[in-house]
C-alpha cells in the first residue's frame, strides 16, 4: 500500500503541473488547447536526452520548458490572430506531427524502442536521518500549506450560505451522497453473488446497467432541483461535504507519503520523486497565483472576457496571448520531464491524445480559472481512476476492456452532472466562467 500511495501522489502532481498550464492557457486566457501533450511530449524527451549526455537534471529539466515554450511560440505566431476554432485545430494536429516525429525519428528519440535507463532525481542518495526529518518536515509544510489554502476557500463558501440552512443542506448533502454509495456496493454484491455475468449476454448486461446507472442520476439529479428549492444553498452544502471527505482521504494518503519519506531506503527513486514532484506543484502554484493576481493576470483575465475591450484600453492582446501560451507550454513541459521520471521510460505511444483530454476534464473538474481547482481535479481523477480499478470489477461484472470503456463512460456521466450543478466547477467562480465561450 505505502508504495502504492506514492506512485499516485507522484501521477496525481505530473498532471497536477500539466493541468496548471492548461488553465493559465484556457481558464486565464480563454485559448482553446486541443494538443497541450505535445508540450509535455518535447519537454520529456528533451530532458531524458540531456541527461543521458551528462547534462544536470535541473539544467536539462529547464532546456526542456524552454523548446516546450519555443513551440508555442512558434504555433502562437501563426494561429493566436486566427479565430479560437484554428487554434484548437492546429494545436491537436501539431501534437499528432510531435508524435510522429518521435515514432519515426529513431536516430533521435530511438523510435517506438523508447528511451529507458536515464537518471533520475535523488535516485541515487541514501540520506542521513536528519536529513530525512528535513524531508518530511518539508513535505508536511507543503500539506498543511495545502490545507490552509482549502480552509480558506471553505470560509469564503461558509459565509455565502446561510447558518440556517447551512445543517440542513450539509446533512442532505451527505445523506445522498452516503445512499448513492451504498446503492451501488449493494447492486455490485448482489451482482456478484448472483453471478450475472454468467446468467446474461455481455451485451444485455451491458445495457441494463448503463440505463440503470443513467435512471440512478436522473433521479438524483430531480432531487437536486427539488431541494434547491427549498434549500438554495444545496450545491454549495454537498460541495462543502464532499470537500471535507477529500480532505479525510488526503490525511491517510499524506500519512503514508510521510512513512516512506522517512524509510527512504525502501524505494529511492520513488520516494525522491515523490518529494520533488510535491515541491514542483507547491512552488509553480505559488508562482501563479502571485501572477494572476498581478496586472498581468488580470490582463489576461480581460483578453478572457473580451479581448476587444483589452484592444480598446490599449493592450497588446497577441503578446498576452503569446505570453500565456508559452509560459503554459513551459510549464507542460517540467510535467513532461515528470512524467518521464515516473514512468522510467519514454515510448512515443505515451503521448496520446487522451493525455490532453485528460487534463480537460481536470480543469473542468476543478474549476477552469482556479489554480488549486487544477490541483484537485488531478487529485479526483487519479483517485477516481484508481479506485475503479479495483471496486468496479465487484460492481460491474465486464472484462478488462470494457471495464476500462465503461469508466471512460462513468467519468463522462459524472462531468455531465457536475455541468448541471455547479458549471463552474468545484472552485471555480460561476462569474468567471469560460464555458461556451
Amino acid at each position: 500500500m505505502q508504495g502504492f500511495i506514492v506512485s499516485l501522489i507522484i501521477f496525481t502532481a505530473v498532471f497536477a503541473v500539466f493541468s496548471l498550464g492548461l488553465n493559465l492557457q484556457w481558464g486565464y486566457t480563454g485559448l482553446i488547447n486541443f494538443g497541450h501533450v505535445a508540450f509535455m511530449t518535447i519537454g520529456a524527451y528533451t530532458t531524458v536526452l540531456l541527461t543521458l549526455q551528462g547534462v544536470p537534471l535541473w539544467l536539462a529539466t529547464l532546456a526542456g520548458a524552454a523548446l516546450a515554450a519555443l513551440l508555442g511560440l512558434l504555433i502562437g505566431f501563426s494561429t493566436l490572430r486566427l479565430r479560437t476554432d484554428y487554434l484548437a485545430i492546429v494545436t491537436i494536429g501539431v501534437s499528432e506531427l510531435i508524435r510522429l516525429i518521435a515514432v519515426n525519428e529513431e536516430w533521435l528519440t530511438r523510435g517506438t524502442f523508447g528511451i529507458q535507463r536515464f537518471p533520475l532525481p535523488l535516485a541515487g542518495i541514501n540520506p542521513s536521518l536528519p536529513v530525512r526529518v528535513v524531508m518530511v518536515a518539508i513535505f508536511g509544510g507543503v500539506i498543511a500549506l495545502g490545507y490552509w489554502q482549502g480552509w480558506k476557500w471553505l470560509r469564503q463558501q461558509l459565509k455565502a450560505v446561510p447558518q440556517s440552512a447551512l445543517v440542513n443542506t450539509s446533512i442532505a448533502a451527505l445523506g445522498y451522497v452516503t445512499s448513492l454509495a451504498l446503492l451501488l456496493y449493494g447492486s455490485g454484491m448482489i451482482a456478484r453473488q448472483l453471478k450475472f455475468s454468467n446468467a446474461l449476454p455481455p451485451a444485455v448486461l451491458g445495457i441494463g446497467l448503463l440505463v440503470g446507472l443513467a435512471a440512478i442520476i436522473a433521479l438524483y439529479v430531480w432531487l437536486a432541483k427539488k431541494m434547491s428549492d427549498r434549500f438554495p444553498a444545496w450545491a454549495s452544502g454537498l460541495t462543502i461535504v464532499f470537500m471535507a471527505i477529500v480532505a479525510v482521504l488526503g490525511i491517510w494518503a499524506s500519512s503514508y507519503a510521510i512513512r516512506s519519506l522517512y524509510d527512504y531506503s525502501s524505494n529511492p527513486s520513488k520516494n525522491g520523486l515523490m518529494f520533488v514532484s510535491v515541491l514542483i506543484v507547491a512552488l509553480l502554484y505559488w508562482a501563479l497565483e502571485r501572477l494572476a493576481q498581478s496586472p498581468w493576470g488580470r490582463i489576461l483575465k480581460a483578453i478572457r472576457e473580451d479581448e476587444e475591450v483589452a484592444r480598446a484600453l490599449g493592450k497588446n492582446v497577441f503578446w498576452y496571448k503569446l505570453q500565456s501560451l508559452m509560459l503554459g507550454g513551459a510549464i507542460a513541459g517540467i510535467s513532461g520531464a515528470m512524467y518521464a521520471w515516473q514512468l522510467t521510460t519514454v515510448y512515443p505511444d505515451n503521448f496520446q491524445p487522451i493525455v490532453t483530454f485528460n487534463a480537460w476534464t481536470m480543469v473542468v473538474l476543478g474549476g477552469a480559472g482556479s489554480n488549486a481547482g487544477a490541483i484537485l481535479g488531478s487529485a479526483i481523477f487519479w483517485g477516481y481512476q484508481t479506485v475503479t480499478r479495483f471496486i468496479l470489477e465487484d460492481i460491474v461484472p465486464l472484462d478488462d476492456a470494457r471495464l476500462g470503456a465503461f469508466r471512460v463512460m462513468l467519468i463522462g456521466l459524472l462531468l455531465m452532472v457536475l455541468m448541471i450543478w455547479r458549471p463552474q466547477g468545484i472552485l471555480g467562480k460561476k462569474e468567471e466562467l469560460t464555458l461556451g465561450r
